[in-house]
């Protein structure tokens, strides 16, 4: 056997493993997401009902503020509190915030106003004291362009609390994020192609497989007396120990993407498990240029490659355009179908199981009126796919909420000084220095 048919046989099954994947993430989205029942919890008293803080951290006005913030006052659920925290006293959302304290005067909510500095993470510095002063064990943070269902929070208690005959403790709850598009602005229309199909697709799949963490931090239910117990090291201890130095979450204010960082600790350190429940946080995405859409996805992709270097590297054959490619020429090889032949097969079954993916977290088909500016966004998405992983990849500094950081090799960050790139750096004169002035 030549080595080219045993690359074209190593091939086949790459490419079988890859859609493997996409199957278990579309048919578990299929019996997760298309049925939601609901809880008893929403209908308990509140003494019976395990007390929850939900923690929203605000930065300005973010798109369907009010809709968003509304969502969880509306929680049917019978002993929660809300604990809204801004870091300047002058925050556009406060206003918003204090409206809907005098529109719903029955739900425990507070307004906490000033950040405490415990590390470069602006978001983790915002919410430090509703940690420390939320009345409950079980923190739900959420973020603030996020809508939820009414009844999300009781089948997420639900979902933390577990049967008693479970065989893992589940410390961490999360919600696939699902995109709402507002603006008819390119970038807006690719994030919502990318998060509501193949992002979810891999997203469930690996939680499914629950091989590893995986969590976005868009709307995560945890323990703070586990998160009292660990510190990002991913170092395992003992049943009922604790890390040695600073725990809890001011230890994760020195990571980028501090969501993600929580999970795995809780993972890692306890041992213990997370779960999806079978809500979706409501992902409101609001006037994203196509720069914008690059920027971020290239973020994010540095703060992977720094964290999880291999899967990060495969991250790009696992994409519809190189997996087509791979697939089409060990076809080729093995059998001697037409490239054409496969890569269009390829594309049209990927196509119908993204969209079937939309449907089951959608809980209807995508609609008539939409489809082809979204089938367009798609496509964009994944022919962009492979240069902005090139153009991510060769980096590490990133831009986050206007502030500039570096990547650490152990997947923290640090602040970066402000550069100018190589190109700047040719135009400038090498004989005076700048001027600053506008003339």
């Amino acid at each position: 056997m030549t080595a080219t048919v045993l690359a074209a046989c190593a091939g086949l099954i790459f490419c079988g493993g890859i859609w493997a994947v996409g199957i278990l993430g579309c048919t578990a989205a299929r019996k997760r997401y298309r049925l939601r029942p609901r809880s008893p919890l929403a209908t308990a008293a509140p003494t019976s009902a395990p007390g929850v803080s939900i923690l929203r951290p605000l930065k300005g006005l973010d798109t369907n503020l009010y809709e968003n913030l509304e969502s969880t006052f509306a929680q049917e659920y019978p002993n929660f509190e809300i604990l809204l925290s801004a870091a300047d006293e002058n925050d556009q959302a406060l206003p918003v915030a204090r409206e809907l304290i005098a529109k719903y005067p029955q739900v425990n909510c507070r307004i906490l106003v000033g950040e405490e500095v415990v590390g470069v993470n602006p978001k983790v510095n915002n919410l430090i004291r509703s940690y420390r002063e939320a009345a409950h064990d079980i923190l739900w943070v959420i973020d603030s362009n996020v809508t939820v269902h009414s009844g999300t929070l009781a089948r997420s208690v639900d979902a933390l609390v577990g049967p008693p005959n479970a065989t893992k403790r589940i410390a961490l709850v999360h919600h696939v994020p699902f995109a709402v598009v507002t603006e008819n602005k390119i970038g807006s229309r690719i994030e919502e192609a990318f998060l509501n199909t193949n992002h979810a697709k891999m997203y469930i799949a690996i939680n499914t497989a629950a091989v590893d963490s995986c969590v976005m931090g868009k709307s995560n239910l945890y323990r703070r007396s586990d998160l009292e117990r660990v510190n990002g090291s991913l170092k395992p201890i003992p049943p009922n120990g604790v890390q040695p130095g600073p725990c809890g979450l001011q230890a994760f204010g020195r990571f980028l993407a501090e969501d993600n960082m929580i999970a795995g600790a809780l993972w890692h350190e306890l041992g213990d498990r997370h779960d999806l429940s079978c809500d979706v946080a409501r992902n409101i995405v609001g006037n994203m240029s196509l720069s914008d859409y690059i920027l971020r996805r290239a973020r994010w992709i540095r703060v992977r490659k720094h964290m999880v270097l291999a899967p990060t590297l495969v991250e790009p054959f696992t994409e519809s355009v190189v997996l087509s490619l791979i697939l089409s020429w060990s076809l080729k090889t093995l059998f001697g179908i037409s490239p054409w032949i496969s890569i269009v097969a390829h594309f049209a079954a990927w196509i119908y199981v993204d969209l079937d993916v939309y449907a089951s977290l959608a809980g209807h088909p995508l609609p008539a009126e939409q489809r082809w500016s979204f089938m367009a966004a798609w496509a964009a998405r994944e022919l962009l796919a492979l240069p902005i992983f090139l153009f991510a990849i060769f980096g590490s500094e990133v831009i986050w909420r206007g502030r500039r950081y570096t990547i650490l090799r152990n997947g923290e960050v640090a602040r970066a000084e402000q550069s100018r790139s190589w190109f700047q750096r040719l135009r400038q004169p090498k004989n005076y220095d700048p001027i600053n002035t506008e003339l």
